[in-house]
C-alpha cells in the first residue's frame, strides 16, 4: 500500500468521523430546566420565574465578590502588621466589620428577592 492510498484512508475516516460524531455528542446533552418557582400558567410567568433565578444568580456574584474584597483588605492588613505598619487590633477590626458588611449583604439581596 502506498503513502498516498494510506493518507486517503485516513482523510475519509477523519470526514466520516467528523459528519458522525456532532450528533452522537448531541444525544448526550440535557434539556432546559424549568425554573426554581415553576413555569407558570403563562409565558409570561415563566420569563418573570426566570429572570427571578437570574436576580438570585447576580445576587451571589455580588456577594462572592464582596466575600473576595474582604479577603483581600484582609490579607492586605495582614501583610501591613508584619512590615509594622499596622497592629493586629487593626485586623481584627477589618473581620468585624468585613463580617458585618457580608451580613448586610446577604440580608439586603434576602430582602431584595422577596419583592420580586
Amino acid at each position: 500500500m502506498s503513502v498516498q492510498n494510506t493518507i486517503k484512508s485516513l482523510v475519509s475516516a477523519a470526514s466520516v468521523a467528523m459528519v458522525l460524531l456532532p450528533g452522537l455528542a448531541a444525544a448526550a446533552l440535557p434539556g432546559s430546566q424549568a425554573p426554581t418557582r415553576g413555569e407558570g400558567t403563562s409565558w409570561l410567568q415563566t420569563i418573570q420565574n426566570y429572570g427571578y433565578d437570574g436576580f438570585m444568580l447576580l445576587g451571589l456574584f455580588l456577594l462572592g465578590g464582596m466575600m473576595v474584597g474582604v479577603a483581600s483588605h484582609a490579607y492586605g492588613v495582614y501583610h501591613d502588621i508584619h512590615e509594622g505598619k499596622k497592629k493586629w487590633r487593626d485586623l481584627g477590626l477589618t473581620a468585624v466589620v468585613g463580617i458585618c458588611l457580608i451580613g448586610v449583604g446577604i440580608f439586603m439581596v434576602t430582602k431584595a428577592t422577596g419583592v420580586l
